[in-house]
């Protein structure tokens, strides 16, 4: 039998339900969370949730150049992983201190 005993595996059960509901609660707040990212010196802008929508995209007139397409394209890109970084770091500090840096699959 568990060490514990019954009192002990009904005071692990109430935890483990205590983490879940605030991992919950933790993935819902960053979902909602709107992240800025920037590239090319704020030639091109963004704001993305936590779901990876980007909500807002700005470019600086400056940065449309038809003869180099590319460099535009790559300023997006950029902004973009900017962006998702921060989300994905914000996510792993906040669900850490509620796991005690446990990693547990599938939430990371």
């Amino acid at each position: 039998m568990f060490a514990g005993g019954k009192k002990g595996m009904k005071d692990l059960m109430k935890q483990a339900q205590k983490m879940q509901k605030d991992l919950l609660k933790a993935q819902e707040e960053a979902a909602n969370k709107i992240v800025d990212a920037s590239a090319g010196g704020g030639m091109v802008t963004l704001q993305m949730n936590g779901k990876y929508e980007i909500k807002n995209l700005k470019i600086d007139p400056e940065a449309v150049d038809p003869e180099d397409v590319e460099m535009l394209e790559d300023l997006i890109i950029a902004a973009f992983t900017e962006a998702k970084d921060k989300i994905d770091k914000d996510s792993e500090n906040n669900l850490g201190k509620i796991t005690g840096g446990m990693k547990i699959p599938g939430l990371f």
